[in-house]
């Protein structure tokens, strides 16, 4: 499987990205630059959390411009397969490839720390390999992670099966105890309507290996990855 991971200026999860991908997971991976037009005949192009262009304006907003943005949103347009983290999350709500968008954390405070998410939806080949229900234990760091979205998109949202993830506690209550940032509906990650993209708020990468306290995150970068393999 091929891995494109993209970096830009502020990037700080890419080094992250390329190791769970390449060491753990033994994909081939190809690191790119935000100027470049070639994203290397990805099966996968990956998008990590950072501070693209030190998330001035909006997190995400000046990213989106980049040059090599043309090309994801090619891909995408014909069918490739976007998954992206955190600022990556950011990133694709503000080219418009997800709804929503991700604002200030509700009590304004950088959040880092490890969280609980319970799997929504196994229609996607992003968690099409895990039980519905499941809990990952996974950590977050965004400071704009509180996903929102008007009433009318959750509800198409909640339709399509595109809700991915829910913050839960241990036990998989979605209460607004175990929502860290508020998000709409305990909202921790969605797929578009062809379940082709994902963005997400938690860091699968950064429990990848148990010396870093959990696989739970190898486990669902596995899932895209026996998809892809299956269909090569």
């Amino acid at each position: 499987m091929r891995v494109s991971v993209l970096i830009f200026p502020g990037s700080n999860c890419d080094m992250d990205a390329i190791h769970a991908w390449s060491k753990v997971l033994h994909a081939k991976v190809t690191p790119v630059w935000h100027k470049d037009h070639d994203l290397a005949n990805p099966d996968l192009v990956f998008i990590p959390g950072g501070f693209s262009f030190g998330d001035y304006l909006r997190s995400g907003a000046i990213a989106r411009f980049s040059p090599v943005m043309n090309d994801v949103a090619a891909f995408a347009k014909k069918g490739g397969y976007l998954f992206g983290v955190c600022n990556g999350f950011q990133i694709l709500c503000e080219m418009g490839l997800l709804p929503g968008a991700l604002l200030t954390n509700k009590h304004l405070k950088f959040l880092c720390q490890d969280v609980n998410i319970r799997v929504a939806s196994t229609r996607s080949p992003f968690t099409a390999n895990l039980t519905k229900d499941r809990i990952l234990h996974i950590p977050i760091a965004h400071g704009m992670g509180q996903y929102f979205a008007d009433e009318d998109t959750l509800d198409r949202l909640e339709d399509g099966d595109q809700v991915a993830f829910r913050y839960c506690d241990a036990a998989g209550d979605a209460s607004d105890a175990a929502n860290p940032n508020g998000s709409a509906r305990s909202i921790a990650g969605i797929t578009d309507a062809a379940g082709r993209i994902l963005g997400m708020m938690p860091h699968p990468e950064r429990h990848a290996e148990a010396e870093l306290g959990s696989v739970d995150g190898a486990t669902l970068l596995s899932c895209i990855m026996q998809h892809l393999s299956k269909a090569a």
